[in-house]
């Protein structure tokens, strides 16, 4: 196996595009390598089988998500409060909207998951890690609600964007930015 993790780190984004314009049936070696603008047979040489690269998505999709370190210490400056709760909703909202192929890309493998166990227990491992990483940071900057908020914006997050980047006009006349003010204003404050 090849060990070059920038080369590695490449064909998964290569992935990632591919599994967002064509599925996961049209995710095949030759796709990423044509994707990745490689020679025929590289990515056979980083990963062992389909399986082997599905399962290394999630984990890019999410570092790619991550925000921006120096932007969110400059965010978490402010009161926490709804307010705050909906400026880091709309951070999520406007990173993933960049990104719509990483989250397309993730929303393919949790169909994917479906079908093949292996791909299911790393996603929901990696799905976990992050839904805990969320519950933590929210608890540890005091923002409004408790576990339960965080798990409710998530899911109510997860359904925004899922209509936001495959139906928008579903949606009318709500925005994303209205809907994300609106969960935002009934997150319960933190000693509620």
């Amino acid at each position: 196996m090849s060990r070059n993790p920038a080369r590695r780190a490449a064909l998964i984004d290569a992935a990632i595009e591919v599994l967002a314009r064509e599925g996961a049936r049209g995710l095949t070696y030759r796709a990423v390598d044509t994707e990745a603008g490689v020679p025929p047979g590289t990515t056979s040489n980083y990963f062992t089988n389909r399986d082997d690269l599905l399962t290394q998505v999630a984990p890019r999709v999410h570092e790619r998500l991550t925000p921006d370190p120096d932007a969110m210490a400059e965010t978490m400056k402010a009161p926490r409060n709804a307010a705050l709760e909906a400026e880091l909703l709309r951070g999520t909202m406007n990173r993933i909207s960049e990104d719509r192929s990483g989250y397309l890309a993730l929303m393919e493998l949790r169909l994917e998951a479906t079908r093949r166990p292996r791909l299911r227990e790393e996603l929901t491992r990696t799905m976990n890690a992050t839904l805990e990483d969320n519950i933590r940071f929210h608890m540890d900057a005091g923002l409004p609600g408790d576990e339960t908020t965080v798990v409710l914006l998530y899911l109510a997050m997860t359904g925004l964007l899922i209509e936001h980047l495959t139906l928008p006009e579903a949606l009318a006349p709500f925005t994303p930015d209205g809907v994300i003010e609106a969960l935002a204003s009934r997150a319960p404050p933190q000693d509620a």
